[in-house]
């Protein structure tokens, strides 16, 4: 997902993605532990995603 993406989003939009990121991150974290992930990559991406909403959900407090 790329931050300008998200910076379309509304504020209850990104609150959501970000709630449902991070619950996708645990349960990556969990299949890998048992090592059900085919991917591991997705662990990272997804870590990389939390970062870029909570920097855009940031900005927006910011300039308000």
């Amino acid at each position: 997902m790329k931050a300008s993406e998200i910076r379309e989003m509304s504020a209850e939009e990104r609150a959501q993605k970000l709630r449902e990121t991070t619950e996708a991150l645990f349960n990556l974290r969990f299949q890998h532990e048992v090592g059900q992930l085919e991917n591991p990559q997705r662990i990272k991406q997804t870590r990389r995603d939390i970062a870029r909403i909570q920097t855009v959900l940031r900005e927006s407090k910011a300039n308000l």
